[in-house]
């Protein structure tokens, strides 16, 4: 059997559990001291009163900085949540038609599309056909065709008009 290892930090390493024998060193100033002795980086880090923290572990000798560790940790911390605040999940809004549509249902469904494309969703268009309306599929097709031909300024096709059943569905994406 063999021992189980050694519990993984997330993280970078700090004061004592650096395994190094020398680290290139780097002040609470940015001043770069240079490759230097392990112990004399901790004696540093205790006579500053600061932690000794591995910014570099892949170069060759490893990057410590002299710095205050928990600063460092609400730093990274509040610098994550900031770019998760930034991010835009994409969403996929429905706009449901109808092959007989009048003008002004039209317009209106057009500038809900605008401001879905506006807001960076993307837009699935929905065509539904009922009863003896699927004897003109035509029609369903020259709207279809009206929306890409409307919308093509602010967005692209990403995927055509196709047929699910009794239904025409294309998917729009802003450009």
């Amino acid at each position: 059997m063999r021992a189980p290892q050694p519990v993984q930090k997330d993280g970078p390493r700090i004061n004592d559990e650096i395994r190094v024998r020398e680290v290139q060193l780097i002040d609470k100033d940015g001043h770069n001291h240079g490759p230097t002795d392990i112990q004399a980086a901790l004696a540093m880090a205790v006579e500053a009163g600061l932690d000794l923290v591995e910014i570099a572990p892949n170069s060759v000798p490893p990057v410590a900085k002299l710095l205050d560790y928990g600063k460092y940790k609400y730093q990274a911390q509040k610098k994550a949540n900031e770019a998760r605040k930034k991010q835009h999940v994409v969403e996929v809004k429905e706009i449901k038609l109808r092959p007989m549509i009048d003008d002004h249902d039209y317009d209106v469904k057009m500038r809900a599309m605008q401001r879905f494309f506006e807001e960076g969703d993307k837009v699935k268009v929905t065509l539904r056909f009922r009863g003896r309306e699927m004897a003109h599929q035509e029609l369903g097709i020259d709207l279809l065709n009206r929306v890409k031909k409307d919308i093509d300024a602010v967005a692209k096709v990403e995927s055509d008009a196709r047929f699910e059943g009794r239904q025409m569905v294309m998917v729009l994406s802003p450009r």
